[in-house]
């Protein structure tokens, strides 16, 4: 019988951390596919692998609280994500359901899309009839505190996981607004958040509104489904469609709401480094509206699929595009599963628009430049008319029903501003 071997003493086993690292190191490179592994082993930079393993052993040693490998490894990722743009993020088991759910429209929280600009959170727009909209929140607004903790050092997925929570919470922000001088603080109750991406209406007769909160899987569908309602009665003269505000969402739902009013020619392109990350999308003849005037609304809220859908209408002489610059985020994110429940969110291409115009940092310049606004109507100061005058003439035709104001129009001068373009260009088109 083969006598068993003497098992090492587990004393002996023991590896600093610079030398695990030299261990797991080729085997995690061997574990890359080929041409993944041949391209990073060509630069492998070995004094800077030796730093962080040095790194490492120290805060092991030294650091005045014990901290777990695991944990240092996590952080590790995290920072390495982290520090390439504001849209790369290791996602743990939590945040990578948390995506998913957004994604699929309902979630626990206070309704706000949030990035990071120069170290600082920031809102990058409120979603539509959420406690963030109704409290009046702001693209652009920054997120100085969120309950007792300053967002300053936070990673944007610390941030989100802080501000979703159970419906009927309350939430503290302190929110600093450009041109204000101090900073306001607003108290929100989360909801459960279930986002209707697709919402219209008729302005008037003729004259339809299709609003785009974000772009979720089913919003392509969803907008044929709203201009075909909006056609039951009579051909529309005339659509706005409303993209201020939107954060952007799934990139497939962008194609569908923009090949809903072309019939032809490119949408967008993708560019990256990696064959896959190279992608075109275009349009096919079964249009929704390929005729029908359109004006498109954007703002400093309308990020990434907005400003896909935005820029293939401006570049493809299809629309009217109106409001103020947009957001400027054309990078292209991958969620990548990592097979024990958590993720990477990944920038691996950027967006360019048909002509070739990148929208990345960039955004979506305006063809009419109109600024936020409401209309306020007065009788002060009217001029009198001739059907005032007394003994005035009748007229031998019927009274002209004028159509009163809607609320939504008051209150929105942009919109009355797009509506008004729309009926200029109806009278164009009789000529």
């Amino acid at each position: 019988m083969t006598p068993a071997l003497p098992m090492p003493r587990r004393a002996g086993l023991a590896l600093s951390p610079r030398r695990l690292l030299a261990l797991l190191l080729p085997v995690a490179l061997l574990a890359l596919p080929l041409p993944a592994y041949s391209a990073v082993n060509d630069d492998l930079p070995v004094e800077e692998i030796q730093t962080f393993a040095e790194v490492f052993e120290r805060i092991k040693r030294a650091y005045v609280e014990e901290v777990g490998d695991a944990t240092l490894l996590r952080n590790a990722m995290r920072g390495m994500l982290s520090e390439l743009d504001p849209h790369s993020a290791f996602l743990d088991r939590e945040e990578f359901q948390s995506l998913r759910e957004s994604t699929q429209g309902e979630f626990g929280g206070i309704g706000i899309e949030v990035g990071v600009e120069d170290g600082q959170l920031m809102v990058i727009t409120p979603i539509d009839d959420t406690p963030a909209s109704r409290a009046g929140l702001q693209a652009r607004d920054q997120i100085l505190r969120i309950d007792d903790t300053p967002t300053e050092r936070l990673s944007l997925q610390e941030a989100v996981s802080l501000m979703r929570g159970e419906p009927g919470t309350r939430i503290e922000l302190t929110v600093q607004r450009r041109g204000e001088s101090s900073p306001r603080t607003v108290t929100l109750t989360r909801e459960v958040i279930r986002t209707e991406s697709v919402r219209s209406e008729l302005l008037e007769p003729g004259f339809g509104y299709l609003r785009i909160s974000q772009f979720q899987s089913r919003t392509g569908d969803q907008v044929g489904e709203h201009i075909r309602r909006l056609e039951r009665d009579a051909p529309l003269s005339g659509l706005v469609l409303d993209l201020r505000n939107n954060p952007g969402g799934v990139l497939q739902a962008a194609v569908g709401v923009a090949d809903a009013f072309l019939d032809d020619g490119l949408i967008v392109y993708t560019e990256g480094r990696l064959a896959d990350t190279e992608m075109q999308f275009s349009a096919n003849p079964d249009t929704a509206a390929p005729s029908v005037p359109l004006v498109v609304l954007i703002n400093g809220g309308s990020a990434s699929a907005a400003e896909i859908v935005a820029g293939a209408l401006q570049d493809q002489h299809r629309a009217v595009v109106m409001g103020t610059e947009s957001f400027g985020k054309g990078s292209v994110q991958q969620i990548m599963p990592l097979g024990n429940g958590e993720g990477l969110k990944l920038t691996t291409a950027l967006y360019y628009t048909p002509n070739g115009r990148s929208i990345q940092a960039q955004g979506i310049e305006p063809d009419v430049e109109v600024v936020r606004g409401r209309v306020e109507v007065t009788e002060s100061g009217r001029q009198v008319r001739e059907a005032d005058l007394e003994g005035h003439l009748r007229s031998q035709e019927a009274p002209r029903e004028r159509a009163e104001l809607s609320e939504r129009l008051r209150e929105d001068y942009q919109l009355g501003e797009a509506l008004n373009l729309l009926k200029a260009l109806n009278v164009l088109s009789r000529r």
